[in-house]
């Protein structure tokens, strides 16, 4: 019998469920937008529909979901969706559903389903930077996921790339999500990421590969694997302005020949990922 995971994807503009199998393909998908107030009785619906038509009986559930989170007690505050502050996720998941579930975030479990059956397949250090609504990212050092004390360790988008810059969402000054997230960008332009001007996305990619180098300084590292609907919809320009940024920052020589290299799942890597978290916590003999 083929085995297969229960994903769950939650991000501020939608909502995901579906069901991956063991070579990470996704066999049954369903999404909605993420509702202003009332997530949890959507997401709950959306869950259930998935469930009566999944193939076969899902072992494990895995939950993506915008940070910070804590992974260890199953409970998510994403910076994006107020609502769901403090929220225990995992433990509402599984009384919903009877599985073993595990709730992390989301930028984390996409590098886990890309070095699962992406782009970083064979590589046992990279990061994954993730450019959406905000900005997230997923380490991986010496094979493992870094989780960090209280598992947010990778929240890149909150390195701070320009010292009494904006106000970020966080709190803080300055951070790369002030002015390289989805919202960001567009709340400064008045128009979508898509249509933003060309000097904003030639910033974008001089601020990311800012804030590379110094995490591939700090973490050893000099692959980064980066996705997303605001990367993957710059393009090459963006691409190209941060390999130049890197080649003017990156100058330890265990940073030479830095690689960036766009992401290999495209729009089902949410749903990916959210099953790799599963399939990385509950191990099927």
């Amino acid at each position: 019998m083929t085995v297969c995971y229960l994903a769950i994807d939650v991000g501020s503009a939608k909502l995901a469920a579906g069901v991956v199998d063991e070579n990470g393909e996704v066999l049954v998908r369903d999404r909605i937008s993420t509702p202003e107030r009332d997530v949890w009785p959507a997401l709950s619906r959306l869950i259930k529909r998935v469930q009566v038509t999944a193939p076969g009986d899902p072992v494990a559930c895995g939950i993506g979901c915008g940070g910070p989170a804590n992974p260890l007690e199953g409970t998510v505050s994403p910076l994006h969706i107020p609502s769901l502050d403090g929220f225990q996720l995992a433990a509402e998941v599984q009384l919903l559903t009877g599985l073993p579930t595990i709730v992390d975030n989301n930028s984390k479990a996409v590098a886990l389903a890309e070095a699962w059956c992406g782009a970083a397949v064979g590589l046992s250090d990279f990061v994954y930077i993730s450019m959406g609504t905000g900005v997230g990212a997923g380490i991986v050092s010496r094979g493992r996921l870094l989780d960090g004390n209280h598992g947010n360790a990778g929240h890149f988008g909150h390195i701070v790339v320009e010292p009494d810059g904006r106000p970020c969402l966080c709190g803080g000054k300055g951070c790369v999500e002030a002015y390289c997230g989805g919202k960001a960008i567009e709340e400064e332009t008045g128009r979508p990421p898509q249509r933003a001007p060309q000097g904003i996305v030639e910033r974008t990619g001089i601020l990311i590969g800012r804030a590379l180098a110094s995490l591939g300084a700090i973490c050893d590292l000099n692959t980064a694997v980066i996705g997303g609907s605001v990367a993957i919809g710059f393009g090459e320009p963006f691409f190209g302005a941060l390999r130049a940024e890197l080649e003017q920052r990156a100058k330890l020589s265990f940073l030479r020949g830095f690689t960036v290299v766009p992401a290999g799942l495209g729009q089902l890597a949410p749903l990916v990922g959210a099953a790799a978290l599963a399939r990385r916590s509950v191990p099927v003999r």
